[in-house]
């Protein structure tokens, strides 16, 4: 795929959708946090419904430990591997305030070094919560870059390095949102939607569902 069909891309989806963000639920960086953490293995929607019940109560550092492990728990058990979130949750909560003055680091390093925190979770908190150009790859990611050519790698490492080498700069602010919601709601992992997809004309997957 050559630079001029990757822009056509990214400014037909930009045309579509001006403005994406995240479908999780969140009004600060904490919060965002606590969700992305959360979303592992996780529905958004199944999140957003936790934290629904969660945040009104709990919505900062201090206030989580003060729930408690166990108190966390119980508003989280809906969510998959709850037990061992609550316990990063709870981990990193006693982190951030004791090292970061109860607020989130706007940096990979410190992001990192936080229980229950990866490259991915990171990378969703710097784009959203800091506006880092910074690329997220789950699942929807891997596969309508390699489905479409974009930027094919056989690793989430390999593809997110060639995306933000690929994208033309304008667009990579934004590039991940539209790609996680076109892999979501059209470039679907069965049976991708081909006939109703904006960038069809554009995209070099060989066995298209026309």
């Amino acid at each position: 795929m050559n630079r001029e069909k990757r822009a056509e891309i990214f400014r037909r989806l930009r045309e579509a959708n001006p403005n994406p963000t995240t479908e999780l639920n969140y009004n600060s960086a904490f919060e965002l946090l606590i969700a992305v953490i959360l979303s592992a293995q996780a529905t958004d929607v199944g999140v957003n419904k936790a934290t629904a019940r969660l945040f009104p109560l709990a919505s900062t550092p201090q206030a989580i430990l003060d729930l408690g492990e166990e108190g966390l728990k119980e508003h989280i058990k809906t969510i998959g591997l709850y037990n061992s979130k609550a316990k990063n949750i709870v981990a990193t909560c006693r982190i951030l305030l004791e090292e970061h003055g109860g607020q989130v680091p706007d940096n990979r390093k410190e992001l990192e070094a936080l229980p229950g925190v990866g490259r991915k979770t990171a990378n969703v908190v710097l784009n959203t919560a800091f506006g880092q150009p910074t690329m997220a790859v789950d699942t929807h990611i891997f596969r309508v870059s390699n489905r479409t050519r974009i930027a094919p790698g056989k690793t989430v490492l390999e593809v997110e390095k060639k995306l933000l080498r690929y994208i033309p700069r304008e667009f990579l602010q934004d590039a991940h949102h539209w790609l996680i919601l076109h892999g979501r709601y059209t470039c679907i992992a069965r049976k991708p939607r081909c006939g109703s997809c904006l960038i069809e004309d554009l995209c070099e997957y060989k066995n298209k569902n026309l």
